[in-house]
């Protein structure tokens, strides 16, 4: 299938953890901000698990990864405000009407074109070996009932429409899906932007030389299937 390129006004990418965006799109998003987008991000919990340190406290963690997100947002051409937290506690992500009700209201907030989130269908990929990480998945289904129906709908969360918050239907949503894609972004000039991001994140990228390695050997398998030198590539949806 043969998609337009997508020139978004209003981007929100919707996420489980701090660092999850910046690995999976954040060289998409750079390349959004260069072309004049905004762009925001949602994280929707603490980041407090996330710590192969013994010694670590939870409370500490969250903060130092809430900087690094800012900071990483900063790099890929946005504002450090420009995230939200939800701090739902890291590790216990449910899929609930709570947490579906506090996304919609970020979504008719920032009224984004294009929401990245991750493909909740994502189970695990042999061919990488590794499993999925609980909360990614869920992330990735609540994104997608927020934007839709529940984004667009006035009956929903009347509460939210009382207040102000008028629905809003997003136009497209692009999925990471590590082994299926339809959709396939060049980002041959932002592929450094990439890794300055994630560098950011130095709680969880201790070693970058080894990330980056990594980054641009997908970004460049990737990147083959579409004749681009670094690319990111989604599961595309237009939103009728």
């Amino acid at each position: 299938m043969q998609f337009s390129d997508l020139k978004p006004k209003v981007v929100l990418g919707i996420a489980a953890h701090p660092d999850d965006l910046d690995f999976s799109s954040s060289g998409t998003m750079a390349k959004f901000a260069q072309n004049g987008a905004e762009i925001y991000y949602l994280i929707l919990t603490d980041g407090s698990q996330g710590s192969a340190d013994y010694d670590a406290s939870p409370l500490e963690l969250a903060k130092i990864r809430e900087a690094e997100q800012r900071s990483a947002l900063k790099v890929i051409g946005s504002e450090p405000e420009n995230v939200t937290f939800l701090g739902y506690p890291d590790g216990a992500l449910q899929i609930t009407m709570e947490v579906k009700k506090d996304v919609v209201k970020v979504i008719r907030t920032v009224k984004p074109d294009v929401v990245v989130t991750m493909d909740p269908s994502v189970l695990y990929s042999s061919l990488r070996g590794f499993i999925n990480h609980p909360d990614h998945r869920a992330a990735g289904q609540i994104a997608l009932d927020a934007v839709f129906p529940l984004a667009r709908d006035h009956m929903a969360f009347p509460q939210l429409f009382s207040e102000g918050f008028l629905p809003h239907k997003v136009k497209t949503i692009l999925l990471t899906n590590f082994e299926k894609h339809n959709y396939f972004v060049d980002v041959s000039s932002t592929i450094d932007i990439k890794v300055a991001a994630l560098k950011e994140h130095a709680s969880q990228v201790p070693d970058i030389e080894k990330a980056e390695a990594m980054i641009k050997q997908w970004s460049s398998t990737m990147g083959k299937e579409a004749g681009y030198q670094y690319a990111e590539a989604f599961m595309r949806i237009d939103v009728n």
